[in-house]
């Protein structure tokens, strides 16, 4: 049997993670940036929030794995988990993409996200390539970027739609 309220559960949290990661890295990067360039300001926090991420990922999974829920679920949210890395790893930096963009400065020139992109590579490349040839990797990298926004997106959304439904006031009674 599998837990479903259990797995909502870590779903939600990966969503808070995802939402949290994004934030704090954008506040620092904003913070930083009053006195440094965002270049460096970016070096600086991306290794920080990008371990402080998968130290996150791996609590929720560590303590998914020594709960008392069923076998069937803990290997549903250790796959949950592996599927998920990387779009979770990509929020802190989508927030320094997000404030590179609207800086209207290139983001290619941090080491660590030159450093993450290389690695997503190496990761995706062989994968990519047992399937097609590896002609196409630039569009996997776009592909990855884009569901990796709109996973967290929809995670942000889903965390964030009970508390504007309570912000809103309660619906009208039918009559």
């Amino acid at each position: 049997m599998i837990g479903l309220g259990h797995i909502k559960r870590r779903l939600g949290q990966y969503g808070a993670a995802w939402v949290a990661a994004f934030l704090v890295t954008g506040v620092a990067i904003l913070i930083g940036m009053l006195f440094y360039d965002l270049i460096t300001v970016a070096d600086a926090a991306l290794p920080v929030m990008l371990a402080a991420t998968a130290l996150a990922l791996g609590v929720g999974l560590i303590a998914s794995l020594v709960s008392r829920e069923t076998v069937g679920t803990k290997l549903v949210v250790g796959v949950l988990a592996l599927l998920l890395v990387l779009p979770l790893m990509w929020a802190p930096v989508a927030a320094a993409v997000c404030i590179a963009f609207f800086a209207d400065r290139s983001i290619e020139y941090s080491q660590v996200y030159a450093a993450f992109q290389i690695g997503v590579s190496e990761l995706l490349f062989p994968l990519e390539e047992t399937v097609r040839s590896g002609a196409v990797f630039g569009s996997v990298w776009a592909l990855f970027q884009g569901v990796a926004s709109v996973v967290g997106f929809i995670s942000a959304l889903s965390n964030i739609w009970p508390i504007l439904r309570r912000l809103l006031g309660a619906e009208p009674a039918a009559a």
